[in-house]
């Protein structure tokens, strides 16, 4: 008799070695459990703070109002972005271990950069969605206001036999240039962006960190020596040999006045196009760098 013939047995499909999909799938799932966690209350308070500033007078002219809305608004986003790129970040990885999910999630072929990966993605969502958010409700209390301001002014001017309508149109007109503007949304671009740094450098602070709350000490003081890094900067390069290496190593931290151009964009300036891919590059870099060193850490922990 001769022997069966046997199919063969069909391979098994190789997972990919680095899939978008399974990154953007840990990222939907972090984006899901910071909304349980209440991430956007805080919107909550920034709504009751744009629609209290619109509703202050302190002897303002229309045009300082408005400015006031504004400047308070964009403060409020970027205060927001990057303390919850701290705190938010700091937390995702201890509670994954806590849960046990961060041990479900290594047992299945995914790598470890594919899950810090998705947890940066996943808290940028939440970012990104909140500043959006917080974006239109700024913009609609503007032009709300407005219009308001405009019909007001308007009224009182007509009333006095002095100025000619080319002066009204001219009042009104800048009354009107003070409204939302889409210059804004390159001051939050530019707010995004610092907040995706300060989630990077938490990441890899988070890999090797004890606890959140040790976590979230350094994420902050990180931020502010960012902000006094010129200062660090210039006043080491000043010296000799030593100094000058030690200015090289402030470099590792990131010069966070570059971010504060926002501000001037809010204030009513224009950035230009090569400022702003500047800006963006800037930033990008950073955080690859802030990645792959948390890759480093987090490849050889031991869970």
């Amino acid at each position: 008799m001769s022997a069966p013939n046997h199919a063969p047995m069909p391979d098994r499909p190789v997972p990919p070695i680095f899939s978008p999909g399974r990154i953007w799938t840990l990222a939907a799932a972090t984006f899901t459990q910071l909304v349980r966690m209440r991430t956007f209350y805080f919107l909550l308070f920034f709504a009751v703070l744009v629609f209290g500033m619109s509703n202050v007078n302190l002897l303002y002219t229309a045009e300082q109002q408005l400015s006031t809305i504004r400047g308070t608004s964009f403060g409020a986003m970027w205060l927001f972005a990057w303390l919850f790129a701290v705190t938010a970040t700091a937390v995702v990885i201890p509670r994954d271990i806590e849960d046990r999910t961060l041990y479900t999630i290594l047992s299945k072929p995914v790598p470890r950069v594919e899950y810090l990966l998705g947890k940066f993605f996943g808290v940028l969502l939440v970012i990104t969605v909140a500043l959006g958010a917080m974006l239109l409700l700024s913009g609609v209390v503007l032009e709300f206001r407005k219009a308001g301001l405009i019909a007001e002014t308007r009224i009182y001017l007509e009333q006095s036999p002095d100025i000619t309508p080319a002066d009204i149109q001219g009042q009104l007109d800048a009354i009107s240039n003070e409204g939302f503007h889409p210059r804004l949304f390159t001051a939050a671009w530019i707010i995004l962006l610092q907040a995706a740094v300060m989630a990077a450098a938490t990441i890899l602070v988070s890999t090797f960190a004890s606890s959140s709350l040790f976590t979230i000490i350094v994420g902050i003081a990180f931020f502010l020596i960012g902000h006094g890094h010129r200062i660090a900067v210039d006043y080491w390069s000043e010296g000799g040999a030593t100094n000058n290496w030690l200015a090289w190593a402030a470099k590792v931290v990131p010069d966070f006045h570059i971010f504060n151009v926002h501000e001037k964009i809010v204030a009513g300036s224009t950035a230009a196009p090569f400022v702003m891919a500047e800006i963006t590059a800037y930033a990008g870099v950073y955080c690859v760098v802030y990645l792959l060193l948390g890759w480093y850490m987090f490849s050889d922990k031991e869970f």
